[in-house]
Formats: C-alpha cells, structure tokens, sequence
C-alpha cells in the first residue's frame, strides 16, 4: 500500500506529487493518456512545435515562480501588446511601461483614447491592490461590470474584449469580472511567452523532478473508499492507498470523486506553415471587427523561432469551438478571415495540425467561489484548475493546496 496515489499527470498533479514526495511520502502518479501535461501538450509534426492548444507562461503568476525554475524553459516572450488589423494595415498598441519606444506607434493607433481609457482603468484599478479584498468583493458578469462602470467605445469593442474572448474561451461577457480583472493583473506585471522547446517543457520540467513512479497510458475507472483507505481500479488493477489525489481533467476527475458536473469551454487552434512571415510582428493579432472566426492569431516563429524548422515559419490561429460541425469552423473561413486580417493569401499555407480542445477550460462564472474545498473526506483529495482559478496558476495552486491539505491528514 501506497501513501498516496495521483490520479492524473497534468499541472496539477504533478505539482501535488512532487510536494508530497519532498514531503518524505511514498506516491504512484497514473495517467491515463502517453504521455505527462494533461491540457499542456506539444506535438512537434515535421519540426513544427505546435501546442494543443494556443497556451502562453506569464511569468509574473506567483505560484509559477515558486515552484517552477522559469529561467530552465528559457521564455520566449511576445511583446507586450496587441496588433489590431485593419484594411490598412496594423495599428499597434503596446505598453508604454515596456515599450517606450513605440508610444509614437501606439499614440497614432486609434486606441490612445484618454477618456475611454481613463474609464477602464478605473474598472480594472481593483486588480492592482489587495487580492484578498478583490476576491472578497461583489461579483458580477464581465459585460454587466464594464457598462456599470462606463467603459464604452473602441477600446473596450475592438481591443480589450477581443482579447479577453481568447483568454476566457467565451464571448458574451459572461465570466466572472473578479477572474477577469485578477488575469488582468498577470497581464500588467508580467510579459507572457512560450518556453524555448514547446509548452510541455513546464510539466517536463515537474516531472524530472519526481521519483515517484508515473505509470502512462492506465486510465483511473474507479475510486472508492474502504476500511483501510482508498482503493483505485484502473484496468484489471486495484490498487491500495492511505489516500488518493483525482486530478485528472476536470469532467474525469467529477466523475471520479462524485463533484458536480464542471461546465467546460472549448477552443480550436490552426497551426499553418508558410514560407513567408506574413508580419515581422511579435504581437498577438486580434481583429477589431470581429469578422470571422479566428479570435486571435500569431506569428509564432518571430516570438520562438525554434518553433519552426529554418527557412520556415509557424502561424496560429485559434477560435471558439462549439461553431461548425463537431463544434469546428470551417478551415476555409479560417483562411479567409487569416487573408483579411493579414492582408495577403492564405490558400497556400500549409495546415500543419489543428486542435480541437473541447475541454480546454471551465467556466468561471460570477457567484462560484474562485477556491473550492480540495479535502473531500475519506482519504479523498482533488485537484484542478476546477478548484481554484481557470488558469496554469490555479492548476500550480491547487496542486499545492491537495498536497498540505494530504500533508495535514499525515500529520506532517
């Protein structure tokens, strides 16, 4: 009998393992999939790095500077702003604080509009102070907040909500405005980028860490508490425990500890390779119409050139899932609305891979506490950005948090 099993070898997990294991306690991670990362995967398809999914490391998350050396995966950040795509060209709109050299670019954008802006700085002011008082406050729905506090107009149309609606997965405005404004805070301390090898590099890195063993490709079927612990059957196998940890993805994980169901979001991200960069650009590109699918994309070869073979380049483009058969655009709106915001033909980019993540994220609506019990009783524990925030900081967080609540129940 083990200590500790770990259902689940995501971010979460992971986490939750390595802190028991320096704990002193004997743990077995099981993973159903080939391989660790759970929702942090990358496929690397003729050279090409392509992620499941468009997935970006802030450094400025403060449970990822503590338990992950972010120096190792060498970060290739992207600026820090957007291009807005437009019939003319791009108008660029970059954070003075980092980009002073570009506040001509940014004041001639048609963003640089002082009373709107003062608007939604006033809205997002909470995020920059304490977060225990943010996170005690009254909650509300994205768009329910922005028009209570005024921020109309072009920046909140064409700039901020487009970005937003690639970070939540949703576009009605219906997440939580306490979620939003705390990522917003990330977004203003911290410059995001993608690790020099791909985003498996961060639960690659985790993993080399542990001693525990992580059994691959053995899918948790059951769960269940007995007289002497906690019994898990994956396959032909039950195995014996003091306790079990299910973080597995979230709809797994519900059903395997008996939580309610966790609603899910879902995107579809395009990975293309062409010869030509269709910008120099090493921003996100976002369109301010709205004109078709795609609601963000990027050059990733200018912001990680080992993302691409020489002489190639890499460009993403991601959209909502849920729109098109099997919740899929169709790729031939994709290439056109690419042709649109980048300005030139698309027909002849290669379509590298794409994926489909119909459960990349939960929903974080008003009125659902941002941290939930992990300690379910009896031996079980779970774990999950489902518990805490919908973000690779909830994932890190709440792998801690499993790993001293199981702490505690060993008298550690």
């Amino acid at each position: 009998m083990v200590d500790v099993v770990v259902v689940g070898a995501g971010i979460a997990g992971l986490t939750c393992a390595r802190e028991l294991e320096r704990s002193g306690l004997e743990v077995e991670v099981l993973e159903a999939s080939d391989a660790v990362g759970g929702r942090v995967r990358t496929d690397v398809v003729d050279g090409f790095r392509c992620d499941r999914g468009f997935q970006l490391v802030n450094p400025a998350y403060p449970a990822l500077r503590d338990l992950v050396d972010v120096g190792a995966l060498e970060l290739r950040q992207f600026a820090a702003g957007a291009a807005l795509a437009g019939p003319d060209g791009f108008g660029v709109v970059e954070d003075p604080r980092r980009s002073p050299g570009h506040m001509l670019q940014t004041l001639r954008s048609g963003y640089a509009r002082p009373a709107e802006l003062v608007r939604l700085a006033a809205w997002a002011a909470p995020a920059l102070g304490s977060v225990p008082r943010l996170l005690a406050g009254e909650d509300e729905p994205l768009a329910a907040s922005l028009d209570r506090h005024g921020v109309h107009g072009r920046v909140r149309d064409e700039l901020f909500e487009p970005f937003i609606t690639g970070v939540v997965a949703e576009d009605r405005g219906e997440t939580s405005a306490t979620f939003v404004r705390l990522l917003v805070r990330s977004f203003l301390r911290g410059t995001p980028g993608v690790p020099a090898l791909g985003m498996s590099a961060l639960p690659g890195q985790i993993a080399a860490e542990l001693k525990s063993k992580v059994t691959t490709g053995a899918a948790v079927q059951a769960v269940r508490r007995t007289s002497g612990g906690v019994a898990v059957r994956a396959g032909d196998v039950e195995r014996d425990a003091r306790t079990v940890v299910v973080a597995a993805d979230p709809v797994t994980a519900g059903d395997l500890a008996g939580l309610p169901p966790v609603a899910m979001k879902g995107l579809v991200t395009w990975w293309f390779a062409c010869d030509t960069p269709p910008t120099s650009l090493d921003l996100l590109v976002l369109d301010p119409a709205r004109s078709g699918p795609v609601v963000n994309t990027a050059v990733m070869s200018n912001v990680a050139p080992s993302y691409a073979p020489p002489g190639r380049h890499l460009v993403q483009a991601t959209t909502l899932a849920g729109r098109g058969p099997d919740g899929i655009p169709d790729e031939a709106a994709v290439r056109a609305h690419l042709a649109r915001m980048y300005r030139q033909p698309t027909r002849a980019w290669d379509l590298v891979v794409r994926h489909h993540v119909a459960h990349a994220l939960p929903e974080q609506r008003p009125g659902v506490p941002l941290r939930q019990r992990v300690d379910l009783g009896g031996g079980v524990y779970v774990a999950g950005d489902h518990r805490d925030t919908a973000s690779l900081q909830g994932a890190l967080v709440s792998g801690r948090r499993a790993a001293h609540a199981v702490r505690r129940s060993f008298g550690l």
